[in-house]
């Protein structure tokens, strides 16, 4: 539908334009007028046809925005759609301080990194709304014709400096309020005193390598806030991909008149 109606723009123009050099050489006279007339019409309907694709795609980028705000913003939101999880510094121990009963404390880690990235999502709503807003004709055009996640590569062109700016303090503070650092801490400790001596035991050796944490070392600590603020900007850019990919190819998703006009079978 969308290259259709950009070709009949282009056709449009290109045979008003013969048309008129045909006439030219034709008659002794043109109606300057009536070529004046001709022109502002195909300009008109040009114009019309790319708002029209325009105003589409960016109807289809702020419902993506809105259901990626919206669910990863409600309660648990990040847990259900785009979980966080442990740092890599953690992962690979993660297995053995649960073997070693430190369930919970593993739990509570993610718990509250999850719920930090929750707490941050509905505050970047205007920013992805800012970023559709401003969308060029040639913008739209390139994410029309590309992959069915072309517009989410657009947002993080577009968004990823500002969201982050934006996320950081708001992670940092909810980090605070969940006690993330605390959880963080008690885990590498538990790790410490419990779980790294399985590690040490020449008997279990071979099971830490397989899973890859016979050379951990406790002091290779990753930034716990960088990292959650970058999980949490992934998964908005997971929800809104999600969603556009819908509307490009689900006709159910196209849910208003206007994208079933641009994005329709």
């Amino acid at each position: 539908m969308i290259k259709k109606i950009l070709s009949i723009s282009i056709a449009l123009g290109l045979t008003t334009a013969l048309g008129l050099d045909f006439d030219s050489l034709v008659k002794t006279a043109v109606d300057s007028t009536t070529n004046k007339s001709s022109k502002n019409a195909t300009s008109s309907s040009s114009n019309l046809s790319d708002s029209l694709v325009t105003n589409g795609l960016k109807e289809a980028l702020k419902i993506g925005v809105d259901y990626g705000v919206k669910e990863l913003g409600a309660k648990d939101g990040y847990l259900k759609n785009a979980k966080i999880p442990l740092p890599d510094n953690l992962a690979k121990i993660e297995k053995l301080v649960r073997k070693a009963g430190g369930d919970k404390i593993a739990d509570d880690l993610i718990l509250s990194m999850n719920n930090a990235a929750t707490k941050a999502a509905p505050k970047t709503a205007a920013i992805f709304v800012d970023a559709v807003d401003t969308m060029s004709l040639d913008d739209a055009k390139k994410i029309l014709a590309g992959d069915k996640d072309a517009a989410t590569t657009y947002f993080q062109n577009k968004t990823t400096s500002s969201l982050e700016k934006t996320i950081s303090p708001i992670i940092q503070d909810t980090m605070k309020e969940n006690k993330v650092a605390s959880y963080y801490n008690t885990f590498n400790q538990y790790y410490k005193s419990n779980a790294k001596g399985l590690v040490e035991n020449s008997q279990v050796m071979g099971y830490a390598k397989k899973f890859g944490v016979d050379s951990y070392l406790p002091g290779d600590d990753q930034d716990i806030d960088a990292y959650v603020t970058s999980q949490a900007i992934d998964g908005l850019f997971k929800m809104i991909a999600q969603k556009e990919s819908e509307i490009r190819t689900d006709s159910v998703a196209q849910t208003t008149s206007l994208l079933k006009q641009v994005f329709g079978k």
